[in-house]
């Protein structure tokens, strides 16, 4: 069994970004991420050969979609689904509240591709 809470053991301070697997299989992977004013290096992009899920579940943050000259905005609550290979990056992270984000990974099979 693999119980945890998601807003416990949280740092006071976090100088880089905090991924934290909470479980893993062969098809999905499920994190726990915290940021705390963090944002993706400039110029660069994530490409996932995987799609993605994500809540946002403390804090606040901006993601930016290739292509796109206007970032989505997300707050509590706020989820978004990324499929693999639509590249994307985190412009800013709130850098007064930690920002607490749930992500779902899931990884294509040979025969999806």
């Amino acid at each position: 069994m693999n119980t945890g809470n998601l807003f416990e053991n949280i740092p006071d301070r976090c100088r880089a970004e905090i991924f934290e697997t909470l479980v893993e299989n062969n098809h999905l992977k499920i994190e726990r991420i915290i940021s705390e004013g963090h944002s993706t290096p400039l110029n660069e992009w994530y490409d996932q050969d995987w799609d993605e899920w994500v809540v946002l579940l403390q804090g606040s943050a901006d993601i930016l979609f290739d292509g796109d000259r206007t970032p989505f905005s997300l707050k509590p609550g706020d989820y978004l689904f990324i499929p693999a290979h639509i590249k994307h990056r985190v412009e800013w992270t709130d850098r007064i509240k930690k920002t607490i984000w749930l992500a779902i990974h899931m990884k294509q099979t040979k025969s999806e591709k």
